[in-house]
This record gives C-alpha cells, sequence and structure tokens, in this order.
C-alpha cells in the first residue's frame, strides 16, 4: 500500500463516514428517539441489562448452575448464607465464571472507549483500536513469547510491551518527519501494523507446527478461556484507572473532534491533550490485548452503534459505549463457551456479528439521507 493510496483512502473514509457521526439534520422530522432520554434513564436501563447478561452468564453453559444458586455462591464471602451449593458449582462460578464475566466486561469496555476515543482524535469514523499497530506489536510479543515457551504470565507481559513499542514506533515516524498531522499519524500505524503483520508471519513459519503454531494462532484470534483471578489483579486496576481518566476527559473530546484551528481558537492544547488521550487509549488496547488477544470489531462497531442510542456528544457516548461494550462481550463470550463442546475463538464471532452490523448501519445511514 503506498504512502498517497493510504491518504486517498483515509480522506475519503472521513468524507463517506462524516454523516455516520453527525447524523441528525436541523431541518430533518425526528421520530422518537433515545437520544431525546435523559443520560441517567439510558445508562441506568443499560446497566440492568448489563446485570442481567452478566447473571446469564454466570449459570449458562456446559455445566449449568441456577440463576438463584449462582446469586448466593456470589453473595457468600459477604453475608452468612447457609451453604446449598456442591462444590463443583462454587468452583465453576468462583473460579471459572466470575473472572471471564469481570474479564469481558472490562476487555469489551477498554476497547471501545479506546475506539470511540480514536474516532474523535482522528476525526474520522472508521479508526479502530489497532490504527497504530497497538495489536499487531502485542501479537509479536506474545508470538515471541510463545516460541521462547514462556508461561501465560509472561506471553501477557510480552504482549503488552510488544504493543508499546509499536505505538512508540508509530509515534516516532511523524517526529522524524517533523509532521504531526493525523494523517501522518494513521499512515505510520499503517506502516508499522504492516511490519509487525510480517515479523508475525515469520515467527508463525519457525514455529514448531503441533504445540507452537496452534497457540500462536488461537492466541491471535482471542480468548479469555485462561484469564484467572490472578490476572485480574494485575490488568484490572490497569483497565479501571485509565478507563476512568477518558471518561473524566471526555467533555475535552468534544473539542478536539472540531479540527485544529477550531480547537486552537477554544484554548486546546493540541499537542498535550491528543497526546494524553493517545496515550491512554494506547495504554488500554495493549492490557486488553493482552489479556484476551486480539479481538476485532469492537473498537471500531460498539461506538457507532452507541452513536445510534445517544447521538455524538462524546459526553453521552462514553458511557454509554463501555455499557453497550460490555453486553455485546458478555454475549459473545457466553456463545463461544456454549454452542459447542470446543471453545469457540472470540475474534470469529465478533466477525460474524460486526460485519452484518455495521452494515446495516451504513445501508440505514444511506436511506436516511
Amino acid at each position: 500500500m503506498s504512502s498517497e493510496f493510504a491518504k486517498e483512502q483515509f480522506i475519503v473514509g472521513i468524507q463517506y463516514m462524516k454523516n455516520v457521526i453527525h447524523h441528525h439534520q436541523p431541518n430533518r422530522p425526528q421520530r422518537f428517539a433515545l437520544n431525546a432520554l435523559p443520560l441517567s434513564v439510558t445508562l441506568t436501563a443499560l446497566l440492568a441489562l448489563l446485570a442481567i447478561f452478566a447473571l446469564i452468564a454466570l449459570c449458562v453453559g456446559r455445566f449449568q448452575v441456577d440463576p438463584l444458586q449462582a446469586v448466593r455462591i456470589i453473595a457468600s464471602p459477604f453475608i452468612n448464607e447457609p451453604v446449598t451449593w456442591t462444590s463443583n458449582e462454587y468452583s465453576v462460578i468462583m473460579n471459572v465464571r466470575v473472572p471471564r464475566v469481570i474479564s469481558a466486561i472490562l476487555v469489551g469496555a477498554a476497547l471501545a472507549i479506546s475506539g470511540a476515543s480514536y474516532q474523535a482524535v482522528f476525526r474520522n469514523p472508521l479508526v479502530s483500536p489497532d490504527i497504530l499497530g497497538v495489536s499487531a506489536g502485542a501479537c509479536v510479543g506474545a508470538a515471541a513469547a510463545i516460541l521462547l515457551n514462556f508461561t501465560s504470565w509472561y506471553i501477557q507481559i510480552f504482549a503488552f510491551v510488544g504493543g508499546i513499542i509499536a505505538v512508540l514506533i508509530t509515534v516516532g515516524i511523524p517526529q522524524l518527519m517533523r509532521k504531526s498531522s493525523n494523517i501522518v499519524m494513521v499512515l505510520s500505524g499503517i506502516i508499522v501494523g504492516g511490519f509487525m503483520s510480517s515479523v508475525i508471519g515469520l515467527l508463525k513459519y519457525v514455529a514448531d507446527t503441533d504445540t507452537q503454531l496452534p497457540e500462536i494462532v488461537y492466541w491471535q484470534l482471542g480468548s479469555i478461556a485462561k484469564v484467572n483471578m490472578e490476572t485480574l489483579q494485575f490488568t484490572a486496576p490497569v483497565l479501571v484507572i485509565f478507563i476512568a481518566l477518558l471518561l473524566l476527559f471526555r467533555w475535552r473530546l468534544n473539542l478536539l473532534a472540531l479540527g485544529e484551528a477550531e480547537a486552537k481558537t477554544l484554548g486546546v492544547h493540541l499537542t498535550l491533550e491528543r497526546g494524553f488521550v493517545i496515550v491512554a487509549s494506547t495504554i488500554l488496547t495493549a492490557s486488553a490485548v493482552s489479556v484476551s488477544g486480539t479481538i476485532g470489531w469492537i473498537g471500531l462497531i460498539i461506538p457507532h452503534v452507541s452513536r445510534r442510542i445517544v447521538g455524538s456528544d462524546n459526553k453521552r457516548l462514553l458511557p454509554i459505549t463501555i455499557v453497550v461494550a460490555a453486553i455485546f462481550m458478555l454475549i459473545v463470550d457466553t456463545i463461544a463457551r456454549s454452542v459447542c463442546s470446543l471453545e469457540i475463538p472470540l475474534s470469529i464471532l465478533t466477525g460474524f456479528i460486526g460485519a452484518p452490523i455495521f452494515g446495516y448501519l451504513l445501508v440505514h445511514q444511506r436511506r436516511v439521507d
């Protein structure tokens, strides 16, 4: 892919998808929509749905657990509840499914809020969390750790470091060119992502076909099957802190989305504030990918779905995006481990679900326009 071609495609993407974000026209008759409701009402309804799907995720699977029993087990560390469950039920809920539910919520929220933040900063709704090469770099780190026969803990560390290194290279290229525009940054991400993909191909080529290669491929396709409480002790605080930081900063994203000239007129320190959003989103993406592997579509499609619910105001969009992504990830992960005897990688399901949704949004938007 040449630089000129990528630049043209990037500009076309901006023009083509501009109305997806700002799709409300002043002179267009509006039907009743969710974005007419107060944010607190919409958020409360979605949180209630999240709680319902979390309970379903705890109960559904190859080993079924009664919902009331699951609630008793979860509440047992906090209240004096008579033991009415078996040891197998307790182990499945507390040691297997609770970590999966928590990680699904956090990973989905991290990828989605990163995607929404990137789209606001780069002013392009086609941007996703892997635009700066984060996912590809994390894959390289994880593949290297697998080739060295390291444990899953070191695989996560290598994946996180690989994602950060990829972003540092992406950010360093515009600095060497002495150009700091969004287009140059995105093109740098394309370059780094392509290079990292080649490195991944080389590592897969030299990997042992019986043991290492399947593990690399499975990790690339995404899964939270191996997540446990020990993993969450280290990754959950990072995810929660940076999600909270982006939420606190969300009102500034509206200013950054106006464009460089308008933002400077309003007193925005573009380099500092844009850099903060990129760093926070990158750390979130790298942390999520280090836990779950590469999971596609969430950072791209969930912000679009959330805009259909509450509009394009980032003050309303980011909280809704987090909850919608958490619900989506719970549904996908529950399907992945329940529909057949072998667990389906998450990226396969997110692709099957996300691509039609994205196509529907595009077709619907063209009909409205």
